[in-house]
């Protein structure tokens, strides 16, 4: 358990201020979006993430996984929640996805508790962006604002998910490219990249620590002024995992 806190905290280390929020399929985000039509939600959404992640710490990192790969195909739309059906192919059964994503349970819990709260309004696509937040916060990680009001898709891309969403047999300029693609960077590659399903050990994590903090200060010529040391967040990381308020 203390190995997926610990890809959790590398990952909101560089990923959090550069999440992947930006994309809709139509009209304006913001992060108030709810606030009349259901102020609770962003409550409901808090409360069910922590049940699961205190259940179990590994979907802390599996909920992020599953709205980075959703994003990384037609933009952050939902699209991967949806199964096959008539004139849908699933993105689920991808090779990227494929006896690979989950926590889509949690997914199906939050809309069912919100469907009751507010019927109707909730998007999926802003559940999963408010659920991969959540599971950075309540693993030890930097909170953020999300902009809101994505909409749900109605379709599913199979080879959009095949092509676009990062391999583990790719090239690091194959997957730098795909990154790039999506607006975004090295820091996000080395955040998202592989580590999402693979244990770490305390040198790859130490090593994975330092390359982020590395890359941040070379792209973005920021001072070194964590309030952790790279010491203090791998002894931080690979303590037991603590219960978490809802």
């Amino acid at each position: 358990m203390a190995q997926s806190i610990s890809i959790v905290l590398v990952l909101a280390i560089a990923f959090a201020p550069l999440c992947l929020c930006g994309k809709t399929t139509g009209g304006y985000l913001y992060p108030q979006f709810y606030d009349r039509s259901c102020p609770k939600a962003q409550e409901i959404v808090n409360s069910i993430v922590a049940k699961a992640v205190a259940k179990e710490a590994r979907m802390a990192a599996s909920l992020v996984r599953l709205h980075f790969h959703d994003c990384f195909v037609k933009g952050c739309d939902a699209s991967i929640l949806l199964d096959s059906s008539r004139g849908i192919i699933s993105e689920k059964g991808s090779n990227p996805n494929r006896n690979s994503a989950r926590g889509f349970e949690v997914i199906d819990e939050i809309k069912s508790a919100l469907e009751k709260e507010c019927p109707k309004t909730v998007s999926c696509a802003d559940i999963m962006a408010l659920a991969a937040r959540d599971s950075t916060v309540i693993t030890g990680g930097p909170s953020w604002e999300v902009p809101l009001g994505r909409r749900d898709s109605r379709g599913a891309s199979l080879s959009g998910s095949n092509s676009n969403i990062p391999a583990p047999n790719n090239t690091f300029q194959t997957i730098l490219t795909k990154f790039k693609l999506q607006g975004l960077g090295v820091v996000d590659l080395v955040a998202l990249s592989g580590k999402l399903t693979h244990p770490m050990s305390f040198f790859e994590l130490s090593q994975t620590i330092n390359k982020v903090l590395k890359f941040r200060k070379l792209l973005f010529r920021e001072p070194h002024n964590w309030k952790c040391s790279v010491h203090q967040l791998q002894a931080e990381a690979l303590q037991p995992v603590r219960k978490w308020a809802a």
